[in-house]
């Protein structure tokens, strides 16, 4: 696994005028004496903020930031923070923390970042958001595998992690970060899905974890979500799992939006092609998330990659006639030329 600076908060949330710090940990990865750090706004590229030295503190603003008077940093027992006094709405953007280690198998230094907190300034209030699950796909065993999706909306910041776990027979917890997963954000909420792959022995519950400013918020599967028939198998299908159970924040006041929002650090996976569940389980889907919601994203979803497919079709033909054309061209100019060297 590469290694990679920790930086624990997603988000921070702060109103102008505020305080604000950002932590960065890990850094007895880092094989040179400076830790860097950068901002990244929504439509700008990175820039570095400042240095510091891990072995005495000392900074080096020397990079003409428009904004270095309003940081400073300072080591920590666990690593380093970066600081602002008092925060401004053009603070508004992700923080990055970084350091240069040397490649085991050749001779270069590259530099490692911790994942990033973005900052949020603005009045509004922090929302946890709302958990629930669902199954994805509706043909489970004609294709010997089916998929769970996990849904996280209404909530302020819009940016969450996901993670997922299983149980089986109430035994422990596993994680499954190595499983196959494919995160998904749209405008106002966030989804994960998870391929859950053919299994013979055994039965599981699945639990979807969400990181969140607010605090960590989990759904998961009501009832056990059966073991799959062994590949070829005719065997008539078990039922899906039960609705998902949402858990909602309580509600707190909404002010003004805010003016400004920073750049996400991840990027935006295609769309899924999933089949959206039975009408009869998103039926009983909660109050907050609509089951409607559920089936116009998972249809958006779909209409999105059947476009994607014809515009490239559109070009293929189009490609395919300018060749045509131009070949036409250059043989009738070389039919032309030869019936002319012999007239003469």
């Amino acid at each position: 696994m590469a290694a990679e600076l920790i930086q624990e908060d997603l988000t921070l949330t702060r109103r102008v005028g505020e305080s604000v710090s950002f932590s960065c940990g890990g850094i007895q990865e880092c094989e040179s004496d400076y830790l860097r750090w950068f901002q990244k706004k929504e439509t700008e590229t990175f820039k570095v903020i400042l240095d510091i030295d891990k072995r005495n503190g000392q900074l080096d603003k020397s990079y003409n930031h428009p904004q270095k008077d309003d940081f400073t940093a300072e080591k920590t027992q666990s690593g380093c923070e970066l600081k602002i006094n008092k925060v401004k709405v053009d603070h508004s953007a992700s923080y990055y923390c970084s350091c240069w280690i040397s490649s085991p198998h050749y001779d270069y230094a590259y530099l490692i970042f911790g994942s990033g907190t973005g900052l949020f300034v603005t009045d509004e209030s922090v929302v946890k958001p709302v958990v629930s699950v669902y199954p994805a796909a509706s043909r489970v065993h004609v294709e010997g595998s089916s998929s769970l999706l996990c849904l996280a909306s209404a909530m302020f910041p819009p940016v969450v992690q996901f993670s997922w776990k299983r149980q089986k027979n109430n035994g422990p917890l596993e994680d499954l970060t190595s499983e196959e997963q494919l995160d998904l954000r749209e405008s106002g909420r966030s989804a994960s899905i998870l391929l859950l792959h053919q299994q013979e022995d055994s039965s599981y519950k699945y639990i979807c974890s969400v990181k969140h400013e607010g605090g960590t918020v989990e759904a998961q599967t009501q009832q056990e979500v059966p073991a799959l028939p062994a590949a070829g198998s005719t065997a008539a299908p078990t039922s899906h799992p039960a609705a998902p159970t949402s858990h909602p924040a309580a509600p707190t006041s909404h002010p003004a939006a805010p003016t400004s929002h920073p750049a996400a650090p991840t990027s935006h996976p295609a769309a899924p092609t999933s089949h959206p569940a039975s009408s009869s389980i998103l039926a009983e889907g909660t109050a907050s998330v609509p089951p409607l919601d559920l089936v116009k994203l998972s249809f958006q979803s779909e209409c999105r990659v059947k476009l994607l497919c014809l515009l490239y079709s559109v070009l293929i033909v189009k490609s395919l006639v300018y060749c045509c054309g131009l070949s036409l061209l250059m043989i009738l100019r070389n039919k032309g030329a030869s019936t002319n060297s012999r007239h003469e």
